[in-house]
This record gives structure tokens, sequence and C-alpha cells, in this order.
């Protein structure tokens, strides 16, 4: 059986807290660098990978590397 696990991840840009479910043992392969997010995790969203990557939520990412926001998508 896989055992679920929440990590909750702070986006370095506005500091909002997101909280992203995780298999514990693909997880903890993943921080030990035995694989590649979307390969040990790919039921995860991409915007799920990308904070688990670089602590970046979809919107400041959006904002970032598109320029666009909610107001402007």
């Amino acid at each position: 059986m896989k055992k679920k696990t929440d990590v909750m991840i702070e986006c370095k840009f506005c500091q909002a807290f997101y909280t992203v479910p995780v298999n514990e043992d693909a997880y903890e392969d993943w921080q030990n660098g035995e694989g590649l997010v979307q390969d040990l995790m790919p039921e995860l969203s991409p915007e799920e990978r990308e904070l688990l990557i670089s602590k970046t939520c979809d919107e400041c990412w959006n904002a970032i590397f598109l320029g666009k926001t909610e107001e402007t998508a």
C-alpha cells in the first residue's frame, strides 16, 4: 500500500502556502536524487511538481515567465 503524506510548501515569491499530497516513498526517493519528479510522481500536476522543484506557485510562475496574472489571462 502506498502511503500518502502532505508536503507544505511556501511560494518563495508570494509567500502563500500550498499543500501537495505525495506518495511518501516516491517523495523520499526524489529528495535523495534517485529519479526525476515527473518519473517518480507522475500523478502530480505540472503545477504541483513546479512547487516541489522551485517553490514557485503557478500564479507567480506565470507572472514571472509569461508576464501573465489571473487578471490578464
